[in-house]
């Protein structure tokens, strides 16, 4: 049983400042009975046991990605006789899906988990999670969250309490500027936060500033796969403010409405998820970041529809995956230290792991 009146993110939510009046200091932003919990929701939201979460996560809101990273987990694991590409497998020891489903790395001789452990699931929990692990904890976590603000609290509010070292949104949105195309990526430097479901911990006067490390690694992720640099760059990936709302339907409201704020801000994009995460991340000291791509235009009369939805998810969805999955790799290369930003870190707090 929970004390349910301990049950708050009181240290997080309000930074702790030493008094020096001889009472202890918090070792950590939670409360062993706060991480019990999250521990078992994440059992239960994702499918997988907490202990099979790695380091770096990927955030998504759509299906189509994590069928991409199973293919590409799963092609992974099997053995090679390529000597270069053996090597680059043997970074990763297994693949975990729901039920705790583990396929070994078969270019690996001795295992320490064991590939019958587990079972797959008739039934996907709410936000699967599939993990491509690596034996220190640094490989890749990716959870389909669904769509929606409430999804993406829910996921990052317990994903926390294992102290990544980045996640990340990988999703579509709405483009605002009549210069995108579909298919074009986004990458947020600010947040217009009209979600609403962190407004009690988190005023919407509190900015959420973008973090170098990760904008930097996202940015030279794209530039790698699509082989652009420079101005060509500029012309497929377009850097400005997001806005994320709680309204799926807010193409119905008139034009002026949905127009002024968006135009106020100077937004370039509109999502459900993007600054939740953001936000949560700035919330637990978690670095986040996020890349998205333009699959629709309301605003401009090129409404997601259907057949014109499907054409593009099956067209970018791969170059999309592959972006987030490098971004990853290039953050790994970094030490914690340095991915840590200080602009996460309030005036006196515990470590961050």
């Amino acid at each position: 049983m929970h004390d349910v009146d301990i049950l708050d993110d009181e240290i997080a939510n309000t930074p702790y400042i030493s008094k020096n009046d001889g009472q202890d200091d918090p070792l950590a932003l939670f409360i062993a009975p706060r991480v019990d919990l999250s521990l078992q929701r994440l059992k239960h939201y994702c499918g997988t046991k907490s202990e099979h979460f790695q380091n770096y996560v990927l955030f998504t809101n759509y299906q189509f990605y994590i069928d991409e990273f199973v293919t590409l987990c799963k092609d992974m694991m099997t053995r090679t006789d390529d000597p270069d590409l053996k090597k680059q497998r043997m970074e990763y020891t297994s693949f975990v899906q729901p039920g705790d489903k583990v396929i070994l790395n078969q270019n690996i001789d001795n295992h320490d988990e064991d590939e019958d452990a587990g079972l797959s699931l008739a039934r996907l929990p709410q936000m699967p999670a599939y993990h491509l692990k690596r034996a220190d904890g640094s490989g890749i976590t990716m959870v389909n969250i669904g769509v929606g603000p409430s999804n993406a609290k829910t996921i990052t509010d317990h994903v926390a309490v294992l102290r990544p070292h980045a996640w990340l949104m990988l999703g579509h949105c709405a483009g605002l500027r009549s210069s995108q195309r579909l298919g074009d990526y986004v990458l947020a430097h600010g947040y217009l936060r009209e979600d609403q479901i962190l407004d009690e911990f988190l005023p919407t006067s509190i900015p959420i500033p973008a973090l170098a490390e990760i904008q930097q690694a996202l940015e030279k992720a794209v530039a790698q796969v699509t082989g652009n640099e420079g101005y060509d760059l500029k012309k497929v990936m377009r850097t400005g403010t997001v806005a994320t709302t709680d309204d799926r339907n807010w193409e119905l409201k008139s034009y002026l409405t949905q127009n002024k704020r968006l135009s106020q801000s100077r937004a370039i994009a509109l999502d459900m998820e993007s600054g939740t995460i953001a936000a949560n991340g700035f919330r637990f000291r978690v670095p986040y970041g996020t890349l998205l791509c333009v699959s629709d235009k309301p605003l401009h009369g090129q409404l997601k529809l259907p057949g014109m939805a499907d054409s593009f998810y099956r067209e970018r969805v791969e170059q999309h995956l592959k972006v987030g999955l490098l971004t990853m790799t290039l953050l790994r290369d970094l030490s914690p230290e340095k991915l840590h930003s200080r602009k996460l870190r309030s005036f006196d707090e515990p470590a961050f792991q």
